[in-house]
């Protein structure tokens, strides 16, 4: 302001603009102002001895009040977290490196002795090699269980199974040592070693570990599996032994004997001696009882998988990375299908994986049965990629990637699973899911020329029109220009999971007045023991895949329930069982797609005010 405090200048407006109000100290009153005018103070004490001691005149000034602030931010601060230090007190602190702080471009330290535990600083001395800590001696980190091993005698199976296509069966299976809380694993291929009789030898009986097995499976874990819908018979058989000695026995082995057919047409493996400093990774076969979506079966399934588990980083595979169509992009090129009546067929890719070609070496022992006569010590070495190895997803995206593109096709910017070609003002949409394929087109002729080409490259199965695509069924009525998805198997799948399909429908997933909180959290260790067996997190994320799929209906509600994965109570199962209600009475309830006059997103929104009993935010 001017001197009759009236015509403000240019700071004084900026304030005024900013909404900031305003307060003056009085003249002459520099205690009003301490903090600025101490720090003046010691500022303008270093100039004048500055300037007093170089001779130099008053205009540089100036420069020397730089000069005087540069220092003074160089200088080493003064502990201001312990006002009571005294004089002969130590001037720095020992402390454990945590990481880089965000905020500034200095490090976090963790200072067990300090008041603040953990500071930032950008001055520290590192000491990589000492180790200080509050305990003497380290803390012992168990690897694996100690077990001793007793030699016990060979015992011979007095039957032998015999199949006139299978050779090589071995007699005897593969013990397999269960690990709590962790998936079923294949023990690695251990040669037999010759266990020499004694005549004299005891027979020493074994002891069953009374130690109570945990499940493989935790309710803790959330369950949002693309197939989920398509669950493993029970009578599926899980190793070689019994899918060759079960009612189904001729079945199995030709599902195996075309598995390995299909890797023959492949070039898949070369019989060869392991170097030397190399490791072969093992192999297993997986079966599956595929069936239609009235649960009939189709046929029967085996999959030879490597065991990729025991690959090794930078040696046996590098890049793993493989990108997959997500559901969004589904549902869009769905109201594209309804939108202009695009024709829309399904093509599967058999044995798609052994279409991907391996950059490096890779070795695997022979498939178990199927050991060729008189080479069994030789190993398998892989020229394509296999189901189970680390890479074997990528190299097949790679391949397929590099088939379509040269044939017109054009990745989407957004979405690299999803191909687009044109020709003229006709065009075709391809959407790659790992092994499935959808093509949505305006024009047969082009569906029928891309059709042919796939076939031309990979071992295709046409599929026809499309009708179940990962789960969900497609109903279209042309006429009406009305395309419809469905999960309603899936839903029953899931409800006779939870033991749920027999339960009274509900409303709506969410009632007005339904209010979750932490108020709902288990408040003792009772009810802590009780909820650990209840499956909260796996049904929740059971009806995460079906509303991300084609149940926007229940979308609140599941955010809802999965705020409070980490501490469920009875009021949250509560609250997840009427969800499943509400499932059971809408199960035949489809996500519809019209044909319209013009193409457009339309988007609701709603929201409350300090909604959340918690922290009293607003939901929108």
């Amino acid at each position: 302001y001017d001197e009759t405090g009236r015509n403000p200048g240019p700071f004084a407006r900026f304030l005024d603009e900013s909404g900031i109000e305003t307060q003056y100290t009085m003249p002459g009153t520099p205690q009003q102002n301490g903090v600025a005018e101490r720090r003046n103070r010691t500022l303008m004490d270093m100039v004048r001895c500055m300037m007093s001691h170089s001779t130099l005149p008053d205009f540089l000034w100036g420069d020397a009040l730089k000069t005087a602030v540069y220092i003074l931010n160089q200088v080493p601060k003064v502990k201001h977290y312990n006002p009571q230090q005294k004089k002969l007190d130590m001037k720095t602190i020992s402390g454990f490196f945590i990481g880089y702080s965000t905020a500034s471009r200095g490090c976090r330290f963790y200072c067990p002795s300090h008041s603040t535990r953990v500071i930032e600083s950008d001055r520290a001395v590192f000491f990589e090699n000492d180790l200080e800590s509050g305990v003497s001696t380290p803390r012992p980190v168990t690897l694996k269980e100690d077990r001793t091993f007793l030699p016990m005698p060979v015992v011979s199976l007095p039957t032998d199974i015999m199949f006139p296509n299978v050779q090589n069966i071995p007699n005897t299976q593969e013990d397999v040592v269960l690990a709590p809380a962790i998936n079923e694993g294949e023990t690695e291929h251990i040669s037999e070693q010759n266990v020499e009789h004694n005549n004299a030898a005891e027979t020493i009986a074994l002891r069953r570990s009374q130690r109570e097995r945990k499940s493989t499976a935790s309710n803790d874990y959330v369950y949002l599996q693309e197939h989920e819908f398509d669950f493993h018979d029970d009578n599926d058989p899980s190793t070689f032994h019994e899918a060759i000695s079960c009612s189904h026995a001729s079945d199995w082995t030709k599902a195996m004997h075309d598995e390995l057919a299909s890797m023959s047409h492949n070039e898949v493996w070369d019989l060869t001696e392991l170097p030397v400093g190399c490791k072969a990774v093992g192999c297993k076969w997986v079966f599956k009882t595929k069936r239609d979506p009235n649960g009939k079966i189709e046929r029967y399934k085996a999959r030879l998988v490597a065991k990729g588990y025991s690959q090794r980083e930078g040696i046996d595979y590098k890049e793993t990375f493989s990108p997959v169509s997500t559901k969004d992009a589904f549902r869009v090129v769905m109201a594209l299908v309804a939108h202009f009546d695009l024709e829309l067929h399904q093509m599967d890719v058999k044995t798609a994986f052994l279409n991907g070609e391996l950059a490096e070496d890779v070795y695997m022992f022979q498939p178990e049965g199927f050991a060729e006569a008189g080479k069994e010590h030789l190993v398998c070495k892989l020229n394509k990629s296999i189901y189970g190895l680390k890479q074997a997803s990528r190299q097949w995206y790679l391949k397929f990637d590099q088939v379509v593109t040269s044939f017109g096709f054009k990745e989407n910017a957004s979405d690299q699973c999803i191909y687009l070609k044109t020709s003229g003002s006709n065009f075709i949409i391809l959407v790659l899911y790992v092994d499935d394929i959808l093509l949505a087109s305006s024009c047969i002729n082009l569906l029928n020329e891309t059709r042919k080409m796939l076939s031309s490259h990979f071992d295709m199965k046409d599929l026809g029109d499309a009708s179940v695509v990962l789960g969900i069924q497609i109903f279209r009525d042309r006429s009406r220009g009305v395309l419809g998805l469905s999960q309603k198997g899936y839903i029953e799948k899931i409800l006779k999971r939870f033991n749920m399909h027999s339960c009274s429908p509900c409303a709506a997933p969410i009632l007005k007045g339904d209010k979750l909180s932490n108020s709902n959290c288990p408040q003792n260790d009772k009810e802590t023991v009780e909820m650990e067996k209840v499956p909260y997190a796996s049904a929740v994320g059971s009806l995460m895949y079906a509303q991300v799929c084609t149940r926007p209906d229940i979308a609140f509600a599941v955010n809802y329930l999965g705020r409070y994965l980490s501490n469920p109570g009875l009021g949250h199962w509560k609250a997840v069982k009427k969800v499943l209600r509400y499932l059971q009475g809408t199960k035949d309830y489809m996500l519809t797609y019209k044909k319209s006059d013009q193409l457009e997103v339309i988007g609701y929104s709603d929201s409350d005010l300090a909604g959340c009993l918690d922290d009293r935010k607003s939901t929108s």
